[in-house]
């Protein structure tokens, strides 16, 4: 039976993880994520606009990445969290188009046990994600608070 995040005690300072969900970003996704968050520049959603452009094709939505990307570290990383408390240095490494398979890994930088409550710590790890030519498009930080296994 396959876990569903970890408790505070279970990540290793040092850790890598790779995560087993990728996915191929469908010209549907990139449009349907577009229209949800009312992002209608024409670099992702125009073909003639695009070809005009500096990469000369569709941009998949910057956001969408970073979320897919997300998404793909719950089940190892966050699945268990009391919460995410931040994100930081988000970087779009490279552009990202349709038709990309994206992989994703987090390791893991550090660990401290809540001052305040016992019954749960920080964990900071950082997730960097590549395609399918094993390039880096994404690199972002973040800070999870993670409930102690035994309270």
């Amino acid at each position: 039976m396959n876990q569903f995040g970890k408790y505070y005690e279970e990540f290793e300072v040092g850790e890598t993880i790779v995560h087993q969900t990728s996915k191929t970003i469908m010209e549907s996704d990139n449009n349907l994520f577009s229209l949800i968050t009312m992002n209608h520049h024409p670099i992702h959603l125009n073909n003639k606009f695009a070809e005009n452009s500096q990469h000369g094709q569709i941009l998949v939505v910057g956001t969408y990445v970073f979320s897919l990307v997300v998404g793909f570290t719950v089940q190892d990383i966050s699945g268990k969290a009391i919460a995410n408390l931040d994100y930081v240095n988000i970087t779009h490494d490279k552009p990202v188009f349709i038709g990309d398979t994206i992989y994703a890994k987090t390791e893991i930088l550090g660990k401290k046990k809540s001052k305040s409550k016992p019954d749960r710590g920080i964990v900071f790890v950082e997730t960097k994600a590549f395609n399918q030519n094993n390039e880096k498009i994404l690199t972002f930080r973040r800070h999870i608070l993670i409930p102690k296994q035994n309270g």
